[in-house]
């Protein structure tokens, strides 16, 4: 039984890597030592990983770091976290985040992930990714008020910024723009404001010391091969040699971070950030259109001899963003002392072949 767990299990050398990249901040990770986690989504890309850095830094420093994590499914949990679900200091609680209820446990940090992440979801459920947001983080906030946390970063997005104004050239914390709050699709975006506000009301009437980190797009090693997100589709086309498709023009503009650099960053946020602020989390040189990403990746993968070719969908019956120009400024967060270190192109190179792994071992 033992041995066929073992085949299943997900083996990714280059998420590996990215893990050990994670926990060389010392500084960060040694003040996180002889503590107790709660993360939420923590079968999400972003949550996973969170967990992996810290059994993996409590291996390699007996950091005695105990983690509770929170999941909807059983099975995606064993399918992401193999043999590691069994290791002493890993405990798994699976419940809807709205309902789950942490009685009498000492915790010391929180990472509050759980949210609805599909766009088509945003569309054709947005009660349901309202709930999520609203609900589900008060949920967990009222665990942080009687645990006595230490810190807890709530997972935003970009997205809270909406519309901005087109004339400034980076977009701060304070700079937001416009949301449309009868258009479907901001179930998402609204939700995620709402949150943030409920964050910081609970650190203003409890003192909860809350912060918020709001993430740019976020890829990296460990992206499933299936996955429908445009990073994740762009690099299938490459990885199967076909043109790479756009259902719209492009013309959105977005910063985009590593995965282990966010990670790195959630980190310094929890441990250095300060109460009910929110930081942005992007590489700033990563700014670009969603059409020149995708002419910029035919031509630095141009022996596939692929391009980019036009389908023209009906964008909101899908849940894609309204158009919009944001290159976020990320001050805050690197005065903390945080600094990514993947660029774009090694951001895709590293993902695609994360994703060939995954297909070879999977999907044979």
């Amino acid at each position: 039984m033992q041995q066929l767990q073992d085949k299943k299990e997900q083996y990714d050398d280059i998420l590996q890597k990215d893990l050990e990249m994670i926990i060389q901040d010392e500084e960060i990770m040694m003040k996180l030592k002889d503590s107790v986690f709660l993360v939420t989504g923590a079968t999400g890309m972003i949550g996973s990983q969170i967990v992996k850095s810290l059994l993996l830094y409590n291996k390699k420093e007996q950091a005695n770091i105990r983690i509770i994590i929170v999941v909807r499914s059983k099975e995606k949990a064993e399918r992401i976290f193999g043999s590691q679900l069994q290791d002493s200091m890993l405990e798994v609680i699976c419940s809807d985040i709205q309902e789950f209820r942490l009685k009498d446990r000492k915790i010391d940090y929180i990472i509050h992930g759980a949210s609805m992440t599909g766009s088509a979801e945003f569309v054709s459920k947005p009660v349901e990714t309202i709930k999520t947001a609203l609900f589900g983080t008060m949920n967990i906030l009222d665990s942080a008020r009687t645990s006595g946390i230490k810190g807890m970063v709530y997972l935003s997005s970009l997205e809270v910024y909406g519309v901005t104004d087109p004339k400034k050239e980076s977009i701060a914390e304070e700079n937001l723009g416009y949301l449309n709050p009868l258009h479907v699709r901001s179930s998402y975006s609204e939700g995620k404001r709402m949150a943030e506000c409920i964050c910081v009301s609970y650190a203003s009437e409890y003192n909860v010391p809350v912060k918020i980190a709001r993430l740019c797009q976020t890829f990296g090693a460990g992206v499933e091969y299936e996955d429908n997100r445009v990073f994740a589709q762009f690099a299938r086309s490459i990885i199967e040699e076909k043109d790479i498709v756009l259902h719209t023009q492009g013309m959105t503009v977005r910063n985009y971070c590593y995965t282990a650099d966010a990670i790195r960053a959630i980190f310094y946020i929890l441990v250095k950030g300060k109460s009910g602020e929110a930081y942005n989390v992007a590489n700033e040189q990563t700014a670009i259109s969603i059409r020149d990403m995708a002419e910029t990746l035919c031509q630095h993968y141009k022996h596939k001899s692929i391009q980019v070719v036009y389908q023209i969908e009906d964008e909101e019956k899908h849940g894609y963003n309204p158009v919009v120009k944001i290159r976020l400024n990320t001050r805050k967060v690197l005065e903390l002392g945080w600094k990514p270190k993947v660029d774009l192109v090694t951001m895709y190179d590293r993902m695609i072949q994360s994703m060939e792994t995954r297909k070879t071992q999977f999907h044979k």
